[in-house]
């Protein structure tokens, strides 16, 4: 008979065994199919490493396999000790060379992967991008083009014939916070006061999913991040969307929502081109319909949720730096009203 702790083992195990699908289908992030060039060189010395590591393990498992079952105790032992060997050159050399050999190897590859990949030569077709670390978003410039937006990066893609990486300045607002996509390149921390660096070559279009990978608040979890790799047509006509001032209000209710918007305290930290918000403590909204997610990748992008986020944003993303400002239905259905046409 099973006891009460046995129940609630078996019970807990089929739980997770349900809900394996849907922890994989969460999965954000894969280190196993890189898509430009320094992840598939930090992927080659995975593997490399993993190899000589995995061939190490099986010559010493089958070396103790071979001495376990040889030298196994007989039933006609006599219960004496074997003839004891005291010091053996050939052996303590062999365990010393060898490794040194072994971590020399590792090494040496290992710097030649840090500096390919940190050393890279910058074509003059590179895309330049600075993106910031805030509690808990990121924000993303394009200095050449004037474009700020929000949580999602979107870069052209690279190919040998037409070269166009995509270099990175990464800082951050507030505390520590790490960029990484994993499929795009290594993880790189973003720090208060200090410029790090990193590039990116995606060589094929398609969306590629990261997040912060240093713990830096409550919702550190919730701090995920987009990459839209787009073919050089598609990246110039988003540039050029990008680029255009805010929709300007086409019914009574939008009209009286962005109002609203910029008598309340939205414009102390929400900046919308072309209009009199310019704050910089959160999120560009110029055009936030066009984004998929809200909050960092916390929810779809739908006006409902939109309505949701502006009522209440804690119960969504608790700890959130933006406040519930305490509305009235109303209020929050014309400014919702006003916000989904900034596309």
């Amino acid at each position: 008979m099973l006891s009460r702790r046995n129940i609630v083992f078996v019970v807990l195990v089929a739980i997770l065994e349900c809900e394996r699908p849907l922890f994989a289908a969460q999965s954000q992030t894969s280190i196993f199919s890189p898509q430009s060039a320094p992840a598939r060189s930090i992927a080659a010395l995975s593997h490399f490493t993993l190899a000589l590591t995995g061939l190490i393990f099986a010559v010493v498992a089958g070396l103790l396999v071979y001495v376990i079952i040889r030298f196994r105790r007989q039933d006609n032992d006599d219960g004496s000790e074997p003839p004891q060997i005291f010091g053996s050159t050939q052996i303590e050399l062999s365990w010393t060379i060898i490794p040194i050999l072994i971590v020399t190897v590792l090494f040496l590859t290992t710097a030649r992967v840090v500096f390919d990949v940190q050393d890279a030569p910058k074509p003059k077709s590179a895309l330049d991008v600075t993106v910031i670390g805030h509690q808990f978003w990121w924000e993303v410039r394009y200095p050449g083009f004037q474009v700020t937006t929000a949580n999602e990066l979107h870069v052209p893609i690279s190919t040998s014939s037409a070269p166009e990486p995509t270099f990175l300045k990464l800082t951050s607002a507030d505390v520590v916070h790490s960029f990484w996509v994993p499929e795009l390149a290594g993880k790189t921390d973003l720090i208060p006061n200090r410029i790090n660096e990193l590039w990116i070559s995606p060589e094929t279009a398609g969306i590629f999913k990261g997040q912060c990978a240093q713990f830096c608040g409550a919702e550190h979890a919730l701090m995920l991040l987009r990459v839209y790799a787009d073919t050089p047509g598609d990246f110039a006509a988003w540039i050029q969307q990008q680029q255009l001032p805010a929709t300007a209000p086409q019914s009574d209710a939008v009209a009286q929502g962005r109002k609203q918007f910029e008598t309340l305290a939205c414009i102390n930290c929400h900046a919308v081109n072309g209009t009199v918000a310019n704050g910089r403590f959160g999120p560009n909204l110029t055009h936030l319909m066009s984004r998929e997610t809200l909050a960092s990748g916390a929810m779809p992008n739908t006006p409902e949720n939109l309505a949701r986020w502006i009522d209440d944003p804690d119960t969504f993303k608790h700890g959130s730096l933006m406040p519930a400002m305490h509305l009235t239905k109303p209020q929050i259905d014309q400014i919702t009203a006003y916000l989904v046409t900034l596309k």
